[in-house]
C-alpha cells in the first residue's frame, strides 16, 4: 500500500510523513481528525511502497514533485511533520492556490537556525557521514534516531531495524534543500498568506524552536504550539493531544 486514506470530513487534507517513515505513521492521528477531513497519506520517495528516487537528481526536488501528484482536486489543509513538513511548506510556496492552511510539525528546515541548537545538532550529526563511508549503517542509524526517534535504533525490532538501514542515506540526501537551502524556501517565506500552525514537542532538540521561530518571524499568518511533554515524533506518541491542537488551529480559519 502506497496511498492510506482516513476519514469523513468535508475538508481534504494531504499528511505527509517524517523521514525513515511510510504514510502509515499518521493513522494515530487521523483516527482523531476523521470527523473534520479527509484525509490522503502517501509513502514519501524512497519510503515505504512510494516511488524510487533518481540519484542524479536532487532528493528534495523530487519529493516535492510525487507529494504534489496528491495533492485534492480543491484547496487542502496541507499536515507535514519533520522532512514531510518542508515538502508540505515548498507545496504550499509553488502552489499557494491549492493549499486552505499549513500545519507543519517540526519543520527539520536546517537553514532557518543558526543559534546553539544548530551548532548542537550539527555536532551531533559529525560522526554520520564517517559512519556511512565505513558501511556501518546500524551506527548512522544509532546517530540519526538518537536525536529524530522515539527510541533508539537498539530498541526497534529487526524489521524496522532493517527498514532504517536500508533508508539511513535520505538524510544526506536532503542536505542541498534543508541545509544550503537549494530551493530558495527562506526568501519566499514572506510572501506567502497562508494560514500557518507551527507545531513543536515541549521537550524536541534545541534546533526546531529555533527554526519556528524564524518561520513564526517571516510568515505573515503565523502561529505556534507546543505540545508539552513530546519529542520529535509527537504525532505518533501524542496523537491526541496534536490533534486537538490542529483542531483548535481549523476552528480559526
Amino acid at each position: 500500500m502506497s496511498v492510506r486514506h482516513w476519514g469523513q470530513g468535508d475538508a481534504p487534507a494531504l499528511l505527509l510523513h517524517c523521514t525513515l517513515a511510510h504514510g502509515g505513521a499518521w493513522a494515530g492521528l487521523a483516527r482523531h481528525l476523521g470527523e473534520r477531513l479527509s484525509m490522503v497519506a502517501p509513502d514519501l520517495l524512497a519510503h515505504g511502497a512510494g516511488p524510487a528516487a533518481d540519484p542524479s537528481r536532487d532528493f528534495h526536488d523530487q519529493a516535492t514533485e510525487a507529494a504534489a501528484r496528491h495533492l485534492p482536486d480543491r484547496p487542502a489543509h496541507l499536515i507535514g511533520h519533520s522532512f514531510g513538513a518542508t515538502v508540505a511548506l515548498r507545496l504550499a510556496l509553488d502552489a499557494p492556490e491549492r493549499v486552505r492552511s499549513l500545519i507543519l510539525f517540526e519543520p527539520v528546515l536546517f537553514c532557518a537556525a543558526n543559534g546553539p541548537g544548530r551548532a548542537a545538532h550539527d555536532a551531533h550529526f559529525a560522526t554520520l557521514p564517517a559512519a556511512m563511508a565505513a558501511g556501518d549503517l546500524a551506527q548512522a542509524g544509532r546517530v540519526f534516531l538518537d536525536l529524530w526517534g522515539a527510541e533508539g535504533f537498539d530498541g526497534l525490532p529487526d524489521a524496522q531495524q532493517a527498514y532504517v538501514t536500508k533508508r539511513i542515506w535520505i538524510p544526506q540526501a536532503t542536505e542541498p534543500a534543508l541545509v544550503g537551502d537549494r530551493a530558495d524556501i527562506l526568501a519566499r517565506l514572506p510572501k506567502l498568506q497562508i494560514p500557518t500552525l507551527l507545531m513543536q514537542g515541549g521537550d524536541a532538540p534545541p534546533v526546531v524552536a529555533e527554526i519556528n521561530a524564524r518561520l513564526a518571524a517571516d510568515l505573515p499568518n503565523a502561529t505556534r504550539s507546543t505540545i508539552v511533554g513530546a519529542g520529535h515524533m509527537a504525532p505518533l506518541t501524542h496523537p491526541a493531544q496534536a490533534a486537538a491542537a490542529i483542531t483548535r488551529f481549523l476552528d480559526t480559519l
